[in-house]
């Protein structure tokens, strides 16, 4: 059962360090768990629910920094160089590049296809950084719940 909780606590370290897979990581835990109580204390339907959660995060991971960045004025031309940026990130730094990409692909089609000043690109880049730190957060207190079921459920 240690094993099954320092997953998850390891989990919730991958939200922040990009060369885990955070949520993943927790919900593995999670069925460890459930594996080592013979499946009494966490059922089959609440594995399942927390495996649908935690495929949830994934979308997450692309949509709220664009939400963020829509919210900051960010133009079609910003959205799209975010996306292609996520991709590209990822596709080339790794996952740090999740972080790095959407950002600066934000700031490129603003400028480059948008006609923005640098100061207006960087405004709508920053909404992009805060959606990303939103699904952050989502994705923590989904680790903290899984956690708190966990507990919980040895009492």
């Amino acid at each position: 059962m240690l094993i099954a909780f320092a997953m998850v606590i390891s989990g919730g370290l991958g939200v922040v360090l990009p060369f885990l897979p955070g949520v993943p990581v927790s919900w593995f835990g999670l069925l460890v768990f459930a594996y080592a109580t013979g499946f009494s204390v966490v059922t089959w339907k609440a594995l399942v629910l927390f495996l649908t959660f935690t495929l949830l995060t994934f979308l997450i991971d692309f949509l709220a920094p664009l939400i963020g960045a829509k919210q900051y004025q960010a133009s079609r031309y910003g959205m799209i160089g975010a996306a292609a940026g996520f991709l590209l990130g990822f596709l080339i730094l790794g996952p740090i590049g999740i972080f790095i990409g959407p950002f600066f692909g934000a700031m490129a089609g603003e400028v480059i296809y948008g006609g923005k000043s640098g100061e207006e690109a960087m405004f709508s880049s920053r909404g992009l950084l805060l959606g990303f730190l939103a699904g952050g957060a989502i994705k923590l207190s989904l680790i903290f719940v899984m956690l708190g079921y966990m507990i919980f459920a040895l009492f």
